[in-house]
C-alpha cells in the first residue's frame, strides 16, 4: 500500500454525512420522472397477458384512432433492430436466446413488450393500450427449471448452457469418506424493489446530431456503446445522463427494451420520448432474481472436515438471456466453497429458461443463494456427526497464514484468489460481540418456559472490486475549486462522498468542497459504472492515484513560487504551506499553470491529472451473521429479535456509510428469507403484482441490527487496502435465519427452502407437537 501524503489526514475513516443528501433533503433532487422536455411524447408498453404462445396478430386500428395517439409500433416496425446483447463472457452460444425490443413470433412471459404506443399524454397512451388487441395462440408454459428442458424455438432447447467447474478427486473423496451428507435445497424467486421504478427519457438534438438518454443508471458507458451499435450511430453521437436514482440493487440501469424504444422513437419521430414504469410493470418486467434449486452432497471425515462437495443446481433464468448472460450461475459455481478448505469440488449449474420474467443480478447474486446452501450443509454435517456447528466451521476455516489462498476456480473471468482474511479471528469477535454463550443460556431458559426461540449463524465470503480498470480525472481550477470526474455511477450508495473523501485525503482539501461528476458519458470517455461492489475499490483507487498526481504537480509548481523544496511543503485546507509560514493557495498554483505559463515550461496546461487503476483480481470481503429468532406457535410468524452483521472490509473510508449499507442490505436479505417471493399459477400468470401480494419488510419487521465493521485484513491488491461493503449485509441472511429457525424448532435441517413462510412454520410446529 502507498504511504499517505505528509500532513494531517482527516478525511478517510471519518463518518461524515453524505454530500448527495443536501439537494434531496431540500427537495431539489432530480429523478427520472422529474425530467421533461418541450413537445415530448409519452410511451406506453402493451404487454403480453399469457405466459407462452404464438403471436398471431396485433390490431392497433382502434388505438390509433384515439385523439392524441401519434404512433404505435409492433415487432414488425422494429425488425431492423437487433436483440439486446449480454456483456462479455466466456460462455458461448447464448445469442439466439436474447430478447428483442418487441416480441416477434412468440410471447414467452406475462409482461413481455408486444407493442409501443406514443401519445401526447400519458393517460391517453394508457387508454390506447387498452384498445390494442393481441391475438395469441397459447402454448403450454414451462415453469419448473428442474424439470426436463423444453423448446425455446425450433431447434433450440430451454437450456442454453451448463456451467461446470471442478478440481480434485471427487470420486475418491466420496469413496473414502467417514460420512456423506446430502441435501435438496431451494431459494425462491425475488428481486430488488427500488422506491423509484425505472424511467427513460430520450431526446434527439438535430443541431448537434446527438441522441440523449436521461434516467440511466449503473452502466452508462456500456449502455451508450450498445445503444449506438444497435441504432447504427457513432458513440460520440449518443450521451447518457444519470440523475438521482431511487435505488439500484442490481435491477436498475441494465439495458432493457424500453430504453432502446424511447431512443429509437426520439430519432424516428423527432420528438422527445418519456416513459416511466408503473409498479405493476416493475413486478412483471424488471429483472427477477435468485430462484435456484440445489442437490448438494458433502464428503467429510470423522471430525467434520470437508473432503469434497458435489453440487448440481438449476437456475431459473426466466424467458430470455438478458445483459448479465450466465453470470449468476457462474458466480454461484465459483463462490460456493466460501471460507472453507475444500480439497475436491465439482459443480454443474444448469442455466434454464422458463416462461417467467427474465432474471439477472440482485444484491449478492449467486452468493445469497449459495451461502444458504453451503451453510445449511455445514449445519447438517454438524448434526450428522453430533458436533457443535461452530466447531465444524472452525475445523474448516482457511487460516490467516494461508492467505492469499488460491482456489483452482474462476468466476467472472478472473481466478478466485482470496486476497486476505482472518476468518477465525472475526468469528471470535462476532461471538463475543453478540454474547453467544449468554444468549444460549437465555434461550434455554425461555424454552423451558414454553417459548419457541433459537439462535443461528452463517459465514460468508463476498467478492468486490471487479476489474479490469477504472479511470478518474481530478482538476483544480483557478478559484481553488476541485472537480472529480468519474465513469462510475451513483445509485444511492454514497459514492460521491466516498470518492470526495479519498480525493481530499490525498490533496489536503475539504471533502465537502469537491465537486464529483458521475454518470455522464459526455464528460468522460470510458467508465464501468456501479455494480459488483466495485466503485470504492476501483474508482476509489483511481481517485487516489489521480489526486496524488495533482498533489505532486501542485507541490512542484508551488516549490518554485515559494522558493522551497517540494518535499518540505504540505497542503492543508487548500493552502500550500512552507515551513516558516509562507503559503500559496491551490487556486493560485492552478493559475500559474495556465496555457501561457505551461507553454514556457514545456508542460501541458492545467492543474489536472487523469489516472487509471488496473486490477487482474477481485478482492474478497468476508464476515458472518448471527441471529436470535422467536416463532409464534399460533400464527407461524418468524420474528427476528436480535441480529449482528460482522464484516471485514479491509478499510472503511466512511464507517457510517458502511453501516448504512450493511443494515440496508440486511433488510433486503430479510425480505428474501421471510417475505418476498414472485409466485406463478399453473398457467404462468404472475400472482405477485402488487404490494398486497409481494410482501417487503417494513420498519415494523426490522429487528435491532448491530454492525461490527472489522479492518483486520486490508487487501494487498489496491493502494488503500479497501474492499467493497455493498453486499455483505445481504449475503448470509437467509442462511442465518434458517439456522435460527431450525434451532427454535429443535429440528436440525427442518428448513430447506426460502422464504420461510408462516404456513410452513406452522406445519413444522404441528409436526413437532
Amino acid at each position: 500500500m502507498n504511504d499517505l501524503p505528509p500532513g494531517p489526514q482527516t478525511s478517510i475513516g471519518r463518518p461524515v454525512t453524505r454530500l448527495e443528501d443536501l439537494p434531496l433533503v431540500r427537495g431539489r433532487g432530480k429523478f427520472a420522472a422529474d425530467v421533461s422536455f418541450p413537445r415530448q411524447l409519452h410511451m406506453r408498453i402493451v404487454r403480453a397477458q399469457v405466459a407462452h404462445g404464438r403471436l398471431i396478430g396485433i390490431d392497433t386500428a382502434a388505438a390509433l384512432a384515439l385523439p392524441g395517439v401519434v404512433a404505435i409500433w409492433t415487432g414488425a416496425d422494429v425488425r431492423d433492430i437487433p436483440p439486446i446483447p449480454f456483456r462479455a463472457t466466456k460462455v458461448t452460444g447464448m445469442e439466439p436466446y436474447c430478447q428483442h425490443i418487441l416480441a416477434r413470433d412468440r410471447v414467452r412471459y406475462v409482461g413481455e413488450p408486444v407493442a409501443a404506443i406514443f401519445a401526447t399524454d400519458p393517460y391517453v397512451a394508457e387508454d390506447a393500450g387498452e384498445l390494442v388487441s393481441v391475438d395469441v395462440e397459447e402454448l403450454p408454459p414451462l415453469l419448473d427449471a428442474a424439470a426436463p428442458p423444453g423448446d425455446f424455438a425450433p431447434g433450440l432447447g430451454t437450456e442454453p448452457t451448463i456451467i461446470r467447474k471442478s478440481y480434485g478427486d471427487v470420486e475418491a473423496a466420496f469413496r473414502d469418506a467417514f460420512a456423506v451428507v446430502a441435501l435438496d435445497l431451494s431459494v425462491g424467486r425475488h428481486s430488488g424493489v427500488p422506491l423509484e421504478t425505472r424511467g427513460a427519457i430520450a431526446r434527439y438534438d438535430a443541431g448537434q446530431d446527438v441522441l440523449e438518454l436521461h434516467g440511466s443508471a449503473k452502466k452508462q458507458h456500456w449502455n451508450r456503446d450498445e445503444i449506438a451499435r444497435l441504432l447504427g450511430r457513432p458513440q460520440a453521437g449518443v450521451h447518457l445522463f444519470e440523475g438521482h436514482v431511487g435505488g439500484g440493487f442490481g435491477v436498475r440501469g441494465e439495458l432493457y427494451p424500453e430504453d432502446l424504444l424511447v431512443c429509437l422513437a426520439a430519432l424516428r419521430l423527432d420528438r422527445p420520448i418519456k416513459w416511466i414504469e408503473d409498479r405493476r410493470e416493475h413486478f412483471v418486467a424488471t429483472n427477477h432474481s435468485r430462484q435456484q434449486r440445489h442437490r448438494i452432497r458433502a464428503a467429510v471425515d470423522a471430525q467434520g472436515r470437508l473432503l469434497a462437495i458435489d453440487d448440481t443446481f438449476f437456475h431459473d433464468q426466466g424467458a430470455y438471456v438478458r445483459t448479465h448472460g450466465a453470470r449468476i450461475v457462474d458466480l454461484a459455481a465459483g463462490m460456493l466453497p466460501g471460507p472453507y478448505r475444500l480439497p475436491a469440488y465439482r459443480v454443474a449449474g444448469h442455466f434454464r429458461l422458463t416462461n417467467k420474467t427474465p432474471a439477472a443480478t440482485y444484491r449478492a447474486p449467486g452468493r445469497y443463494e449459495t451461502t444458504f446452501v453451503r451453510e445449511r450443509l455445514m449445519d447438517a454435517i454438524a448434526d450428522r456427526l453430533g458436533l457443535d456447528p461452530i466447531v465444524v466451521r472452525r475445523e474448516n476455516l482457511i487460516g490467516t497464514a494461508e492467505m492469499p489462498y488460491a482456489r483452482p476456480l474462476d468466476t467472472l473471468g478472473t481466478d478466485v484468489v482470496l486476497d486476505s482474511g482472518d476468518y477465525a479471528g472475526l468469528l471470535d469477535k462476532a461471538l463475543a460481540r453478540f454474547g453467544w454463550n449468554a444468549a444460549q443460556e437465555a434461550v434455554a431458559q425461555r424454552r423451558a418456559a414454553g417459548e419457541c426461540v433459537g439462535l443461528g449463524l452463517g459465514f460468508f465470503v463476498e467478492k468486490s472490486g471487479l476489474g479490469p480498470s477504472d479511470g478518474v480525472r481530478v482538476t483544480i481550477d483557478a478559484t481553488g475549486g476541485v472537480e472529480l470526474v468519474s465513469g462510475a455511477a451513483s445509485v444511492g450508495q454514497g459514492m460521491e462522498t466516498v470518492l470526495a473523501q479519498i480525493c481530499a485525503e490525498a490533496l489536503g482539501v475539504d471533502h465537502a468542497k469537491i465537486r464529483v461528476v458521475r454518470g455522464r458519458t459526455d464528460r468522460i470517455e470510458f467508465g464501468n459504472g456501479a455494480h459488483a461492489s466495485r466503485v470504492t475499490v476501483m474508482s476509489g483507487s483511481a481517485t487516489w492515484q489521480a489526486a496524488l498526481a495533482v498533489r505532486a504537480m501542485a507541490l512542484e509548481t508551488a516549490a518554485e513560487l515559494l522558493q522551497a523544496p517540494a518535499d518540505e511543503l504540505t497542503i492543508v485546507d487548500g493552502q500550500v504551506l512552507r515551513p516558516g509560514g509562507a503559503s500559496i493557495s491551490l487556486g493560485d498554483v492552478a493559475r500559474q499553470m495556465g496555457p501561457n505559463a505551461a507553454r514556457m515550461k514545456g508542460l501541458t496546461p492545467g492543474l489536472t491529472a487523469e489516472r487509471w487503476f488496473w486490477s487482474e483480481h477481485m478482492v474478497y470481503p468476508y464476515g458472518l451473521h448471527l441471529a436470535q429468532v422467536r416463532l409464534d406457535r399460533m400464527t407461524g410468524e418468524v420474528r427476528v429479535e436480535r441480529y449482528l452483521v460482522a464484516n471485514d472490509i479491509g478499510r472503511a473510508v466512511n464507517p457510517m456509510l458502511v453501516e448504512g449499507q450493511l443494515v440496508g442490505g440486511f433488510a433486503q436479505g430479510l425480505g428474501g428469507a421471510l417475505y418476498e417471493e414472485f409466485r406463478y399459477d399453473a398457467q404462468g400468470q404472475p400472482l405477485s403484482t402488487t404490494f398486497a401480494d409481494y410482501l417487503i419488510p417494513t420498519i415494523a419487521e426490522m429487528p435491532p441490527v448491530d454492525v461490527l465493521i472489522a479492518e483486520d485484513a486490508p487487501s494487498p491488491l489496491n493502494p488503500l487496502g479497501i474492499k467493497g461493503a455493498g453486499e455483505g449485509g445481504t449475503n448470509a441472511v437467509g442462511a442465518t435465519i434458517a439456522a435460527a429457525v431450525d434451532d427454535a424448532l429443535r429440528r436440525p435441517g427442518a428448513i430447506t427452502s426460502l422464504p420461510i413462510l408462516p404456513q410452513r412454520v406452522r406445519e413444522l410446529l404441528d409436526g413437532a407437537a
